[in-house]
């Protein structure tokens, strides 16, 4: 289904309360009445950090520092599937425009490379506790972009052991080279470690609801 080639369970789907008018790719915590959330699983496959075990995992990783070699193949894997999720709620009568891609950890590094690279227009990005993969690969801000106008809401935990604090905030700032910076939203959190808090929910559902306002029928 929608082109998926990883062996992946189908994703699970939140209907909209009532018609959907929108979507938000791989993020269900926060329901909205007119909004349908689609959780993408990541396929279970061996991961090198993990001691080469299988996991859950969107790509293979093989280690945590910022100069750690990336699965470049695995990740641009993983992008094509999610933009034929993408494609296939467009089919399906949700205007590209009105999809948002958001993820945590390695689903949110996920969302932010396939936002950059998808031809699609979409609606922007939650990216919570991660980074921006291949980041190197990206060259400066380009006019021809479909998303180089997209709205960015990155959070981050300051005690985050697992994806750096820092990781966070030198993502944001690539992000401000590569889109419109006025439009790339970061916020941090006290304490917080590779985790989510109720405050984090809050600026979510604020963000979602103003990039995915309802439309009438």
């Amino acid at each position: 289904m929608c082109g998926n080639n990883m062996s992946a369970p189908l994703p699970a789907i939140v209907p909209a309360a009532r018609k959907a008018t929108a979507a938000v790719k791989a993020f269900a915590g926060i329901r909205i009445p007119h909004v349908k959330y689609i959780c993408p699983h990541a396929p279970t496959m061996p991961v090198s950090l993990n001691m080469r075990m299988s996991m859950p995992s969107w790509f293979d990783i093989y280690g945590l520092s910022p100069d750690a070699d990336e699965d470049e193949s695995g990740i641009k894997r993983a992008s094509e599937n999610i933009k034929a999720l993408i494609d296939q709620e467009v089919k399906n009568g949700i205007p590209s425009h009105r999809i948002l891609l958001g993820g945590f950890s390695q689903g949110g590094a996920l969302s932010l490379y396939t936002a950059l690279t998808t031809q699609q227009k979409l609606a922007g990005v939650v990216a919570l506790s991660c980074w921006l993969p291949l980041r190197k690969s990206f060259p400066q801000a380009s006019a021809n972009s479909a998303n180089k106008d997209m709205h960015v809401l990155q959070c981050h935990g300051d005690a985050d052991p697992l994806v750096p604090f820092v990781f966070g905030s030198e993502t944001a700032e690539k992000m401000k080279s590569l889109i419109n910076p006025a439009n790339i939203t970061f916020k941090s959190y006290r304490g917080l470690p590779h985790s989510a808090c109720p405050e984090e929910m809050v600026d979510i559902k604020k963000f979602i609801e103003k990039q995915l306002p309802p439309i009438s029928d």
